[in-house]
């Protein structure tokens, strides 16, 4: 192809990829979840004292960038679904163009590296997780621009590419706590560079000092801080640590083998059980990619064992051993964030640092397929190709109704993201500025979604735990509110009795939501 023909191919990617995890955003998934609205409430605070914080402690601790981002977006269009996303979206959509630029980097193919970036435009995976306003979505990002400078680098011997590449991944330190597994892909990789390219220390031992020095800057705020706060380093992995007893009963290895295929059987055979992650039983990935991504990683696992056994016994030097050691390292270990725990396994979210390199096993998969196609007459080619085509189109359509039409409509789905609570935000829009209004709920974190993501009057809101109801006195107990996130009989009845005129009523929503008012 041409390439303005693969420029405007890649555009139209990048955009249906886009358009994905935009469009109707206000409503898909259907409610805000508790850490996305700690995430928002965190960048409103920030706005209004500024203070914008590398590290933000609250909800067991947050690497501060992707808050800070939010904070921008408030700052500048106003708060909103959308703005609260926003990050989330760029995120996700700039994953698409890196997969790409990576994959055409290690493979020299357009085809390879257009395949992979489609693929992760329409996944339901990675369309999920960018509509959800999770710090976890810049990782991807991250690692695919790293190492994609950092492989351009080690072909085009320019600084400025290692330069680039190390302050991206320095950058992985203020993004996500599973990053922290990215230096030991990289140290590992050290030794297969030394088994791939003839004197690799004598060419490239200067970049090598250039990439970590322009991780060091990027990541130092993130270092200062946790040397300042050292306890900002502990986090709530040790508690889920399949080494823990109270985890493993007594039993490690069987729950590590447990967890370990538990983490691999989910791509393609039975998937995350939470519906905030994924639409349970289903894999993660549809069966046509499923079978793409089984070829491909078989494909991969077999080229390094053929490039190993020759570097070994026949001192041959050969790239594809760095390159396809680097896939399967990266997609290993960075499954170990899941693996390494037992709550919730299969777990999408925690493996989403394998998101860019398990649309390249994919596209190497469907690659091996149009490899074997060229063998064949000129009918067979064109009948193949049309058949290929059509396959990619039906993954796309496939993926995007399971998203927008089946997994969003679906009252499991609503009941993950709280969406009770995103409609009483909606509810309380309509109430009379004027009129005291008490929040009333149970929940670990009370939720104040009202106050920065609908543009509710804050004013005359309180929230308060059942156990709290003495803290109620209203200027004027009949021009005032009390709505229940979740029906609470006892705390209802205790209200009534101090304010007999209260009526109860049931208010409800589509999908099922619904909540109680006192009024």
């Amino acid at each position: 192809m041409k390439k303005t023909k693969i420029y405007i191919l890649l555009a139209l990617i990048i955009f249906f990829g886009l358009f994905l995890r935009v469009y109707n955003i206000e409503n898909a998934p259907p409610g805000i979840y508790p850490d996305e609205a700690v995430n928002g409430e965190d960048a409103l605070r920030a706005n209004i004292d500024g203070n914008y914080q590398w590290f933000y402690p609250a909800n067991n601790g947050r690497e501060g960038l992707f808050m800070n981002l939010i904070a921008l977006f408030f700052k500048f269009f106003g708060a909103s679904i959308l703005t609260l996303k926003l990050p989330a979206i760029i995120f996700g959509t700039l994953t698409i163009f890196g997969t790409y630029l990576l994959t055409k980097e290690l493979f020299k193919s357009e085809r390879i590296g257009m395949i992979s970036a489609f693929l992760t435009a329409v996944s339901f995976w990675a369309i999920n997780f960018s509509r959800i306003a999770f710090r976890a979505n810049m990782l991807p990002t991250i690692l695919v621009f790293s190492f994609y400078f950092l492989f351009r680098g080690l072909r085009t011997k320019r600084w400025w590419d290692f330069a680039l590449g190390g302050f991206i991944f320095g950058l992985g330190m203020h993004s996500y706590i599973a990053w922290r597994i990215a230096p030991i892909v990289l140290v590992i990789m050290l030794l297969f560079f030394l088994l791939s390219r003839k004197k690799f220390f004598k060419e490239y031992w200067q970049s090598i000092l250039i990439f970590l020095f322009f991780s060091l800057i990027s990541a130092f705020p993130m270092f200062l801080t946790f040397y300042q706060h050292p306890e900002f380093i502990e986090s709530r992995s040790a508690s889920i640590s399949i080494f823990s007893p109270e985890v493993n009963q007594g039993n490690p290895i069987g729950t590590f083998l447990r967890s370990f295929s538990l983490s691999l059987i989910k791509y393609t055979f039975w998937g995350d059980q939470n519906w905030r992650h994924n639409f349970p039983p289903y894999p993660l990935l549809d069966p046509l990619t499923s079978l793409a991504f089984i070829l491909g990683f078989i494909f991969s696992l077999k080229v390094f064992f053929q490039t190993f056994y020759a570097r070994i016994r026949k001192k041959k030097y050969d790239l594809n051993l760095e390159k396809h050691t680097f896939l399967l390292l990266w997609f290993f270990l960075f499954l170990a964030p899941e693996f390494m725990t037992a709550e919730g396994n299969p777990h999408a979210l925690r493996a989403i640092g394998t998101l860019p390199v398990v649309f390249i096993f994919c596209a190497l998969g469907f690659e091996a397929i149009f490899q074997k196609v060229k063998k064949r007459d000129i009918f067979w080619k064109k009948f193949t190709f049309s058949i290929l085509i059509s396959i990619f189109l039906v993954i796309g359509i496939f993926n995007s109704l399971k998203y927008h039409i089946f997994w969003a409509q679906k009252v499991r789905t609503a009941e993950s993201f709280n969406k009770n609570v995103t409609d009483i935000s909606k509810y309380i829009d309509t109430l009379p500025e004027s009129q005291e209004k008490y929040i009333i709920t149970s929940y670990n974190t009370i939720i104040k979604l009202p106050i920065y993501i609908f543009h509710s009057n804050s004013s005359n809101i309180q929230y308060l735990y059942p156990n709290e109801l003495g803290k109620i006195n209203p200027i004027n107990p009949r021009n005032s509110i009390f709505i229940f996130i979740e029906k609470n009989d006892e705390a209802i009845k205790e209200i009534k009795n101090r304010y007999p005129f209260l009526k109860l009523a049931e208010k409800n929503y589509p999908l099922e939501s619904k909540f109680y008012i006192l009024q």
